[in-house]
C-alpha cells in the first residue's frame, strides 16, 4: 500500500516565493487561467505583472500558481509568466484534472478550485482572483456547476473576490454555498458585489469591515476544526463600476450566443468573457482588471492581518 504521507507534492518555488516561505512571509495565491483564459495578449501579461505589484505594495509576497512540466509552480519567474501569457491552447486545470496535467507534464493554468489546492499544498491561506464560478443559468437543465463551490467547502483558503461571475445564476450560487457551510463575506457593505457591479441585488450574510476582522475569522474557523474556506466578497472601485442594468443586455445576448454555438462546460466563461467585452467596447475588460487589482490589495492586507496573529 502507498504511504501518502512520505509522498511529498511536486512543488517548485519561484526565488521570491522560496524566500517568503522561508521567512513565514504573508503570502497571496494568484490563480493563472486569468492570464491564459480571462484576458488577450499583452493586457494579461500587464494585468498578472500589476497585481502581482499591487500585493507587494501591502508587504505581502504574491505567488501566482501554474503547472508546467510535471510541476506545480508556485510562483513565477518574470520569464515565465511571459511565456505562459503568450502561450496558446494551455489546458484549464480543475480538482478533476489536476493531477493527469501534472503526470502528463502538461503545461495548465490553475482556475480557482485548482489554485486552492495548490495554495492550501504550499501553506498559503489567502488567494486573490476576479470572481468565482457557480451555478451557470440554466443548471436545472445542464447540471453545470462549478467546482469551485465545492472547493470552497473543502479547503481552507481565503478567497478574495469580486464575488460570483455576473454571468452565472447568482441566487442559486448564493444559496448552494451557504447549503455547503461556506461564509460568504462582503467587505463594507451589505449587498452582494456582482463582479462588474458593485450590487447583484442579494443581500450579504456576513459583513465584515476591515482586514483584520476578515483574518480572524479565518483563524477561528480553524480552531474550530470546520473544513473549507471563506469568500470574501470584495465590490469593484465605484469609478470603475458597470451597473447591474447596463451590463443585463450584454450578458443575455452574450448567453444567447453561446447556447446557439453550442459552447459549454469550460469553454463557456472565456466565450462569454470575450463576447461581453467586445459588446461593451473594452469596458468590461478595464473593468475586470481593476476589480483584479482591487481584490489583490485586500487579499495582501488579509494577509498580513493573519501573520500578525497566533
Amino acid at each position: 500500500m502507498i504511504d501518502r504521507a512520505r509522498l511529498a507534492p511536486p512543488l517548485t518555488f519561484s526565488a521570491e516565493a522560496a524566500t517568503g516561505i522561508a521567512r513565514a512571509a504573508p503570502m497571496v495565491a494568484l490563480e493563472s487561467t486569468i492570464i491564459t483564459h480571462g484576458m488577450p495578449y499583452p493586457a494579461n501579461l500587464e494585468t498578472a505583472r500589476a497585481v502581482e505589484a499591487e500585493v507587494r505594495a501591502t508587504g505581502a509576497v504574491p505567488a501566482t500558481m501554474a503547472v508546467m512540466g510535471g510541476r506545480i509552480h508556485v510562483g513565477l519567474e518574470p520569464d515565465e509568466l511571459e511565456a505562459l501569457a503568450m502561450a496558446r491552447d494551455v489546458a484549464k486545470l480543475s480538482r478533476a484534472d489536476l493531477a493527469v496535467a501534472l503526470a502528463m507534464g502538461w503545461t495548465g493554468a490553475t482556475t480557482v478550485a485548482a489554485t486552492m489546492i495548490c495554495a492550501d499544498l504550499a501553506g498559503i491561506e489567502v488567494f486573490a482572483t476576479g470572481g468565482i464560478g457557480g451555478v451557470h443559468r440554466g443548471a436545472e437543465r445542464s447540471f453545470d456547476i462549478s467546482a469551485d463551490l465545492e472547493e470552497l467547502a473543502r479547503t481552507a483558503v481565503t478567497v478574495v473576490a469580486s464575488g460570483a461571475k455576473a454571468i452565472l445564476d447568482l441566487p442559486k450560487t448564493l444559496e448552494l454555498l451557504e447549503t455547503k457551510g461556506v461564509p460568504v463575506i462582503a467587505y463594507r457593505q451589505d449587498a452582494l458585489p456582482a463582479f462588474w457591479s458593485r450590487d447583484a441585488g442579494l443581500r450579504a450574510p456576513l459583513r465584515l469591515d476591515t482586514a483584520a476582522e476578515i483574518a480572524a475569522a479565518h483563524r477561528t474557523r480553524a480552531r474550530l476544526g470546520l473544513e473549507g474556506g471563506q469568500l470574501v466578497a470584495n465590490p469593484i472601485p465605484a469609478a470603475a463600476e458597470i451597473p447591474t442594468a447596463e451590463m443585463a443586455p450584454h450578458i443575455e445576448a452574450a448567453l444567447a450566443e453561446a447556447e446557439a454555438a453550442g459552447i459549454a462546460a469550460k469553454a463557456v466563461t472565456p466565450f462569454l468573457l470575450a463576447h461581453i467585452g467586445a459588446r461593451t467596447g473594452g469596458a468590461a475588460l478595464a473593468a475586470n482588471i481593476a476589480l483584479v487589482r482591487n481584490n489583490a490589495r485586500l487579499g495582501g492586507e488579509i494577509a498580513v492581518a493573519l501573520a500578525a496573529l497566533p
